[in-house]
């Protein structure tokens, strides 16, 4: 795990990229121009076009060209072919009248330019949370690595098992041999600050870095509301019971596909009573406590969620009282 201490510095930085309301990946600079999807000569055309860029990304990481001591993630799509990017393009929309593609890049690629002065491969969160790529291309990178993920784990129809062919400029796949249709998917997580008065819960995995704590989060399951979801994460994880759940944000989250559906709770019951298949530890923090955490200056090296994520901005909104579910 990074070590807090090392993060701090960085961390602090990031207050000012993600100011609290917006984390990373919700502002999307990109015209999806959904009504050009279908249309493959068109899209063929832009692909051609010297004016048409396109994010490369392989797994968790992000194909950049270095300029000086700046990353460009942007790239012309001469730039991306000739890092050894994967030719099959899919169509993220517009930025100021020119395409923007999103395109995968093989182990094979990604390890040729290991050493080199020009171009890295480097991991996307990281690069996020310090800071090295401009905030408002995070959508549109988040959008590549969600969609470029979704085909490499999706080659396959699900109903019969055939090879299936992407189709509306990435925007869905269709089997040859059964006709099924397939569609990119979208996971939805709840994330939820719970209150009881002046106190919140936060919690802690085994993964996180030395003496983290965060909001605590879960899947939604099928056929299960929001609210629903929110009270049984809880108890499941905690124990503690809730009510008064309230929607605040959402986040895309590109790890692989996810929403993230901010809500904040009011505790009914205290007792901790902690999953330890799920968390480390669990605990109520005051508000004084959660904002020292906030600002790395905890005197036990505590601290809350990066900046760059909804949860910090869930505990923040709570610390500075614009979040009245624990009253």
């Amino acid at each position: 795990p990074q070590d807090l201490v090392g993060l701090k510095e960085r961390e602090m930085s990031a207050l000012d990229a993600f100011p609290l309301g917006q984390p990373a990946f919700v502002t999307n600079i990109l015209d999806r121009a959904a009504h050009l999807r279908g249309n493959d000569e068109k899209l063929f055309a832009m692909e051609q076009n010297p004016s048409s860029r396109a994010y490369v990304v392989h797994r968790d990481s992000l194909l950049v060209k270095r300029e000086g001591e700046r990353m460009r993630a942007l790239l012309s799509i001469d730039e991306a072919m000739k890092c050894g990017a994967n030719p099959g393009t899919i169509f993220l929309g517009l930025r100021d009248g020119a395409a923007v593609f999103g395109m995968g890049m093989p182990q094979a690629a990604a390890e040729k330019l290991v050493g080199r002065d020009d171009y890295v491969v480097s991991e996307l969160r990281g690069m996020a949370m310090q800071g090295a790529l401009p905030p408002d291309q995070l959508s549109a990178i988040a959008m590549a690595k969600s969609m470029v993920s979704w085909h490499q784990r999706h080659g396959y129809c699900a109903n019969c098992g055939t090879r299936s062919v992407m189709k509306e400029g990435g925007w869905k796949r269709d089997c040859p041999a059964c006709k099924a249709e397939h569609f990119p998917r979208t996971d939805p997580v709840v994330i939820m600050l719970v209150a009881s008065g002046d106190k919140c819960l936060l919690g802690r995995q085994k993964q996180f870095p030395s003496g983290m704590y965060s909001c605590l989060a879960g899947f939604v399951e099928a056929a299960e509301t929001i609210e629903d979801a929110v009270r049984r994460e809880i108890l499941e994880e905690s124990g503690i019971r809730c009510t008064d759940v309230q929607y605040y944000m959402t986040q895309p989250w590109p790890y692989p596909s996810s929403l993230m559906i901010g809500c904040s709770a009011r505790a009914l019951t205290e007792d901790i009573v902690v999953d330890r298949a799920e968390l480390e530890d669990a605990r109520w923090f005051d508000r004084d406590e959660a904002l020292k955490m906030l600002t790395r200056t905890h005197p036990d090296g505590l601290a809350g969620p990066h900046p760059f994520a909804i949860a910090h901005h869930l505990l923040g909104r709570w610390v500075h009282g614009k979040d009245r579910s624990g009253a």
